[in-house]
């Protein structure tokens, strides 16, 4: 097992065809995070839908008709029974039944938890964004240095 140590090299000492590579690398790290970011974004406002709903919950409400989602597209029609204790969805199909202080309790922490992992997220974004556009900065310099090149050739071959 190799136990090389990595070095770093200015970017201004890559080549070209490397400076096309290390940006689509950097594209492609950006387009993850983006991803990743409105996936995060996308559990959150869930979350903070489920938590809202909680607060809809109480004892005028008993006995009403309501529909009970059995898909996210297929709903039955059931009456509230109680407004004390809610089934949670805690991921991967699995139901815990909860006090409703404690599911609001439950949704709010996941709501501060997304949070905390956007937090940490939005910097390693706008850092690899940022190192994207240095990256392509150099690169139109050394192609226009190149076709400048190629020119000048060209003219002092034509004299």
């Amino acid at each position: 097992m190799s136990t090389g140590t990595m070095k770093e090299i200015p970017v201004t000492e890559l080549n070209i065809p490397q400076l096309n590579q290390l940006s689509q690398q950097l594209e492609q790290d950006v387009e993850l995070l983006q991803n990743s970011m409105s996936s995060l974004k996308l559990a959150q406002g869930k979350f903070s839908e489920c938590k809202e709903s909680l607060g809809k919950l109480t004892t005028d409400n008993l006995q009403k008709d309501i529909l009970v989602p059995l898909t996210s597209s297929m709903y039955v029609a059931g009456q509230l029974a109680d407004v004390d204790k809610v089934l949670v969805d805690i991921g991967t199909g699995y139901y815990v039944e909860m006090k409703l202080k404690s599911a609001v309790d439950y949704y709010q922490r996941k709501v501060e938890f997304l949070s905390k992992q956007m937090e940490n997220l939005q910097p390693v974004l706008q850092e690899k964004a940022l190192m994207k556009e240095s990256v392509m900065e150099v690169l139109q310099m050394k192609v226009r240095s190149q076709l400048a090149a190629h020119q000048h050739l060209a003219t002092s071959s034509k004299s």
